[in-house]
């Protein structure tokens, strides 16, 4: 696996699903701090199978990995 790739892609899925998570905990009244730091951790969580498939996805566009054909 290119893991130069994958932390390109892990850096970029997390800060985007954080702050989606973020902003649902907000909009649904769950706005203390231990709330915000759950949304933060599942986001960080939620990024590596995010990132390990777009990383497979990228890969297989450009040639250098088997993994999902386009």
């Amino acid at each position: 696996m290119n893991w130069h790739l994958f932390s390109v892609i892990y850096s970029m899925a997390a800060t985007v699903l954080i702050g989606i998570l973020i902003i649902a905990a907000l909009i649904s009244g769950f706005n203390q701090i231990p709330h915000i730091w759950i949304a933060v951790g599942l986001g960080f969580l939620l990024a590596v199978p995010a990132g390990l498939f777009f990383t497979k996805k990228v890969g297989s566009i450009t040639g250098e990995e088997e993994g999902y054909k386009v």
